[in-house]
């Protein structure tokens, strides 16, 4: 019974007819180009872009700069010089964007409803505009010369054939010859995508869950949002399978469309039919067509996933230009055609009759971008620029670092620092000095330490958070498992590998394993990880900050217990970290309160309180990630007088140690080893890249002492009020401030004279701005400043000199002030 045959619903030879017309006279308007530019977040096209504004060195480069510009606001055809370009081979990939086709729709009115089309049947249409491109295709520019790659003249060669023969055919009136042409895969040199069109009022595009993928959507283009979780190798999959005859000579070509294929064993050519010889073909990879493949691994967002369930995975096959683009722990929008395809081998025999799913991308968009790959706007441009030049963006920034969370501002900026890390070196016989710097917040339960590593992970572009209970050493390191499509073993990168040039933070740090935790100390230092498994022996890249969580050994802090017995942790382990800090809860009345308000302002409100910047100035976490984007191009350099000041400073610290252990009054907190001073060097180089400066200054040097220390404050402060003694007062805390910079030497006045004067002399001379600085650095403010400067002054402890701009603190009699004021 012969079955009727269905007419097709449109005539594609018109529509093939409607492409050609909208490839060769699409023209850029000023306002698409705008759209296009807001599209890829690239603000370079449009006449409103001043971006670098604040960067041209001079009137030339200005005006260079705008009439550069200016040259690309006229309409141009976009298409018809994108095919000349890959006439050039100076690109390889066509993208067709279905907001120009949408408006060139409108403007011709056609009532074709191509995109309507392309969106219902993709797959179908990738090839009738392949057959559109190719039949535009302009000549190259430049003719082949011997200079050129072997596949250029091979290409050449094809097409003037195929060329030769479409005459041939057109003369003879015989359209047989045409299927002696080569096929129209092996002259292709492009891979042909659509960009899906973007939201609108009248066309709201939403991405899709794994679970919201249907069976409507077969052989639709979709958007699917999820995050990368196996990436395989990048191998050639091939399109075209070329044979040679080896008794007519013939070459042989067979277009490849399916996972399998069975290979030809016979000639099919007129001349071994005719002679009836049957001769045998022998593959040639060099004439076949090979194109690069990736097969990616997508899963749900942990918000997508529905109470009780488990995270869905679907399969993403990226082709040609879209391979390389995801890396594992991306979260990213992959728009592609959904399709079926039949499982195969032993998959087969176990399935039946289920068929397997995956998505064949088109357009891949990355949502939290590399430092290095993220492009600023304008607008952030000008703002950053302008807190750059006020001086205060390291206050600003490290209040707007997790502002829903009360107090912890010394926290806030290490972790900001985190971010922002120093500079990695390599030295000239291979050595490398980490830059990444690793923190651990240590304190009791309820102080926010979850959600300040929850904040960081999201700020990072690459930001792994994982939990010490549930991370095995191997789900840390790497596993060696079975690749599903090649059938070998291979490494898959655990949670460390997967924080490259990243950040990873560790959540209970201290109920890991021993075991587990020991594959941490070689990631801290060396920032690589060494496997010998299953006959495998490599080193991995795990150039990664660390930041971990942990509480004491009890769950609270017990005071009668050394630091040491309380923190539980290995030595070794420790002393990797830069800055540790740790975070008691003590109860005193006028911090309960404010953190009681804070609290119930961000409930009532669903926003943090007012954080006491100029004009309450708050930065997005798009912002910050901006900001440090900038920060991160700087390479800041140690001068000679602020390395000799780092060396007499870390010698004076290696001193106080040393005494306080011989009184037996070291809480075994933290020693004074070298890590450390190279911890000092990393958040100095943050503080100047903070700045946008590549030069490390005493200021930064003394901010990074000061935050290494405020580490131990809460420790301090603890072991001051269990003995009995009195909690200071604003005033008398400040006073010890100013007396440690008197006694460190920091803030000196910059025409200060030599120690040797200054001890003969009255009293040590400090920059007034200087101490202001680190005293509301410290957290107090301007009205607790200016109070206990008064006081003091009447005390006759320190006296303002130079018009106001030293502070002369007296090192006789002081002694007996200082007592009189603490008791």
């Amino acid at each position: 019974m012969a079955l009727l045959q269905m007419k097709a619903p449109v005539d594609y030879q018109v529509q093939q007819t409607a492409f050609e017309n909208f490839l060769s006279d699409f023209k850029t308007s000023a306002q698409e180009t705008i759209t296009h530019a807001l599209g890829n977040i690239n603000i370079d096209e449009d006449d409103l872009s001043d971006e670098y504004d604040f960067m041209d060195e001079d009137d030339n480069a200005q005006q260079q700069r705008r009439r550069q510009k200016a040259q690309k606001q006229p309409p141009r055809h976009k298409y018809r010089d994108m095919l000349q370009q890959l006439a050039d081979r100076k690109i390889s990939e066509v993208v067709i964007e279905l907001d120009d086709l949408h408006a060139y729709e409108e403007d011709v009115n056609e009532g074709l409803k191509l995109v309507e089309w392309v969106e219902q049947n993709t797959k179908h249409y990738v090839e009738i505009l392949s057959r559109a491109v190719d039949k535009l295709m302009p000549p190259p520019s430049d003719n082949i010369t011997f200079k050129d790659d072997v596949l250029d003249v091979l290409m050449a060669n094809r097409i003037q054939r195929n060329q030769m023969l479409a005459g041939i055919a057109d003369r003879e009136s015989d359209p047989t010859i045409l299927s002696d042409q080569y096929p129209a895969q092996l002259t292709r040199r492009y891979t042909l995508v659509f960009k899906p069109r973007t939201s609108t009022n009248d066309n709201p595009a939403k991405a899709l869950s794994v679970r919201q993928v249907r069976g409507d959507h077969l052989g639709k283009l979709i958007t699917i949002r999820g995050i990368a979780t196996r990436v395989s190798d990048v191998k050639p999959i091939v399109q075209v399978s070329a044979y040679t005859c080896d008794r007519c000579g013939c070459e042989i070509f067979q277009p490849v469309a399916d996972k399998q294929y069975g290979p030809l064993t016979l000639c099919p050519s007129k001349d071994c039919e005719e002679n009836q010889s049957k001769g045998q073909l022998y593959p040639s990879s060099r004439a076949s067509k090979f194109m690069p493949f990736q097969e990616v691994k997508i899963q749900e967002l942990a918000e997508q996933v529905p109470i009780g369930q488990i995270p869905r995975t679907l399969t993403v096959l990226c082709y040609g230009s879209l391979v390389r683009q995801v890396s594992p722990g991306d979260v990213v929008d992959i728009s592609g055609i959904f399709l079926p395809t039949p499982y195969t081998g032993f998959q087969a025999m176990r399935a039946g009759l289920l068929t397997d799913t995956y998505l064949e991308a088109h357009h891949i968009v990355q949502h939290k971008k590399a430092y290095e790959h993220m492009e600023i706007d304008p607008m952030m441009a000008r703002r950053i620029a302008k807190f750059t030049q006020s001086g205060n963006q390291y206050e600003y920034l490290a209040k707007s670092i997790a502002p829903e969370i009360y107090g912890h501002l010394d926290v806030k900026k290490a972790l900001l620092l985190l971010l922002v890390g120093g500079v990695t070196k390599e030295v000239g016989d291979g050595m490398r000095i980490r830059g990444d710097i690793n923190i651990c917040l240590m304190g009791d339960p309820g102080v926010a330490k979850s959600q300040l590593l929850k904040y960081i992970s999201k700020v990072a572009p690459r930001g792994v958070y994982t939990s010490g209970r549930g991370s095995s050493g191997v789900g840390l390191t790497a596993a060696v498992m079975r690749d599903p499509v090649t059938d070998e073993m291979v490494l898959e990168g655990g949670a460390l590998v997967l924080a490259d040039n990243g950040i990873c933070c560790i959540d209970e740090f201290d109920k890991m394993d021993d075991n587990d935790r020991t594959a941490i100390h070689e990631v801290m230092e060396q920032q690589t990880i060494s496997i010998s498994k299953a006959g495998i022996s490599t080193t991995l890249n795990a150039r990664t900050s660390i930041l971990a969580a942990a509480n004491p050994i009890y769950g609270r802090y017990n005071t009668r217990l050394s630091a040491v017995e309380n923190i539980n942790l290995p030595a070794a382990l420790l002393s990797r970290f830069d800055i540790m800090f740790l975070l008691l809860d003590t109860p005193t009345r006028e911090t309960d309160a404010q953190l009681a308000k804070h609290v119930a302002h961000v409930h009532m409100h669903s926003r943090h309180p007012d954080l006491g910047t100029a004009d309450g100035v708050v930065f997005s976490p798009q912002e910050v990630r901006a900001y440090v984007a900038q920060a991160r191009t700087f390479r800041p350099v140690v001068p000679q007088a602020v390395s000799e000041y780092m060396v007499k400073t870390y010698v004076r610290m290696r001193g106080a140690q040393r005494r306080a252990e011989k009184r037996m009054q070291h809480n075994n907190f933290g020693h004074t080893t070298p890590r450390t001073l190279l911890g000092v060097v990393r958040l100095a180089q943050a503080l100047a890249r903070l700045r946008f400066s590549n030069t490390v200054t005493q200021e930064d040097v003394d901010e990074a002492l000061r935050l290494v220390e405020a580490s131990k404050e809460s420790l301090a402060a603890d072991e001051r009020s269990q003995s009995g003694r009195r909690v200071l007062n604003a005033s008398s805390k400040i006073y010890n401030l100013v007396k440690g910079l008197a006694d460190t030497g920091a803030c000196r006045a910059d025409d200060a004279e030599d120690e040797e004067e200054e001890e003969e002399g009255y009293g040590v001379e400090l920059s007034l701005r200087k101490v202001k600085e680190r005293i509301i650095a410290k957290g107090f403010t301007e009205n607790q400043w200016l109070a206990a400067l008064e006081e003091y002054t009447e005390l006759d402890v320190w006296q303002t000199a130079g018009n106001g701009t030293r502070l002369v603190f007296i090192t006789s009699g002081n002694a007996e002030r200082e007592g009189s004021q603490e008791l």
